[in-house]
């Protein structure tokens, strides 16, 4: 059969277009081979053993406090075992340098300088038996640098709620929950002790407008005291989410006959304080105050050891 002059000429125009997607095709193939042939895995010797041996200087007196002398984890996670590898397992090392250069140590952060950040990651690579090479860790290819596998979800699926649908998995570990929503609500509860909540504050805007402080004073007097109590009460549960994690990366003890006392005894002071509040009942809040610092201590005590050093959720 043949074929008319349209015919041909689309059958042409068909063949040019499949030969530039073919050809299209084999240069993305080929950037793609180019990317995987750049990228890095942390045991394929990206940092020099001179590197870690300064790290683990740098490491010793900035650190070890909260790591542990050996990366441990003591106050803060550890630095080493299966944990760290999956938690950052499938990320680059400039995520790892990013972070311990912005956020550490926890007292002075980004006290540390660039070159200081990268060996002691050298150092934590090392100990983590990563073997070294021959060339220091750079800035240059920290972005193709990664750890071993893809990550792992960050908890265990939580439990199910009464819907029927699974809870989220917890996105602080215990100490963050506890200083985003614990610590300043129970400070509103103990302040009324000390400042009377029906008596009117002014409210003054200063030069530049402060969100934090206009924000502060929109919910005041009694209707503060009221909402932080909810907040107690509301912050009870959510320490006993399954896969929330302390602060060195132990798990919580949440299935604990004790923790889950401490935490009924703390919804119950928020109950109380709740109701108070909603009397303004001023008097009442020397003994709410008494009974809120006691629910906290008694957890503290068992699961909170102060003192530097002090291995906590055991």
């Amino acid at each position: 059969m043949r074929l008319t002059l349209l015919e041909s000429s689309r059958s042409a125009a068909i063949c040019h277009l499949l030969g530039m997607i073919a050809c299209n095709s084999a240069l993305v193939g080929a950037f793609a081979l180019n990317g995987l042939a750049q990228a890095q895995s942390v045991g394929a010797g990206v940092y020099s053993a001179a590197q870690a041996a300064r790290g683990q200087e740098i490491y010793r007196s900035k650190c070890g406090e909260c790591h542990g002398s050996s990366l441990e984890g003591t106050i803060a996670p550890a630095l080493e075992g299966n944990s760290f590898i999956a938690n950052w397992s499938g990320r680059p090392l400039s995520e790892v340098v990013d972070k311990i250069q912005k956020t550490m140590p926890f007292k002075m952060p980004k006290s540390l300088s660039r070159a200081q950040t990268r060996d002691i990651v050298a150092y934590i690579l090392q100990s983590g038996k990563f073997p070294a090479g021959q060339a220091e860790l750079t800035d240059d290819h920290l972005a193709q640098i990664f750890f071993p596998g893809t990550r792992a979800a960050s908890a265990p699926a939580a439990a199910v709620i009464s819907a029927g649908l699974l809870s989220p998995p917890p996105a602080g570990n215990l100490a963050e929950l506890m200083r985003a929503i614990a610590f300043p609500n129970s400070n509103i509860i103990f302040n009324v002790q000390n400042v009377d909540p029906g008596i009117a504050t002014k409210r003054e805007a200063g030069a530049k407008f402060n969100t934090v402080e206009w924000g502060s004073g929109i919910y005041a007097g009694w209707q503060s005291v009221e909402l932080a109590s909810i907040a107690i009460i509301e912050t009870a549960p959510l320490l006993l989410t399954a896969g929330r994690q302390c602060q060195n990366g132990r798990p919580a003890p949440v299935d604990r006959a004790d923790w889950r006392k401490y935490t009924a005894e703390l919804m119950e002071v928020g109950k109380i304080a709740q109701r108070a509040a909603q009397m303004q009942n001023r008097e009442a809040f020397e003994e709410i105050s008494e009974k809120l610092a006691d629910a906290c201590a008694n957890c503290h005590r068992v699961y909170r050891r102060d003192g530097r050093g002090g291995v906590r959720c055991e």
